[in-house]
C-alpha cells in the first residue's frame, strides 16, 4: 500500500473569504487529525499573503485519503470552502520500510 500525500495551496479570493476559512480551520484540523489513517495534517495561513493557505496532508493509504475527502466534503468546512480555488499536488508514495 502507498501513503497518499497532498501539498499545495488553498487560495481565497478576498480577505473576507480568507477570514471565514481561518474561523473554520481549528475544527476542520481537529476532525481531520482524529481520522483513522491521518498521519499529518497542517494548514498554515501566509503572513505575506493572508489569502493564501499552505496545505500539507499525509494519509496511510488511498482508502484513508478517500474517507477524509468524503467526510470533509460533507462537513461545514466542505460546504463553505467548496468554490475556493486550490492548487494541490496529490502523490502516492511507498511507505518507509515497504
Amino acid at each position: 500500500m502507498a501513503r497518499v500525500t497532498l501539498r499545495g495551496f488553498l487560495i481565497a479570493r478576498s480577505l473576507e473569504e480568507a477570514d471565514r476559512v481561518s474561523m473554520l480551520l481549528p475544527d476542520h484540523i481537529r476532525l481531520t487529525r482524529a481520522e483513522l489513517g491521518c498521519l499529518r495534517f497542517e494548514v498554515l495561513r501566509s503572513h505575506a499573503d493572508p489569502c493564501r493557505f499552505a496545505v500539507t496532508e499525509a494519509f496511510r493509504d488511498r482508502a484513508a485519503f478517500d474517507a477524509h475527502r468524503a467526510r470533509a466534503a460533507a462537513s461545514v468546512w466542505g460546504r463553505t470552502t467548496k468554490g475556493i480555488p486550490r492548487d494541490y499536488e496529490i502523490r502516492e508514495e511507498p511507505r518507509d520500510g515497504g
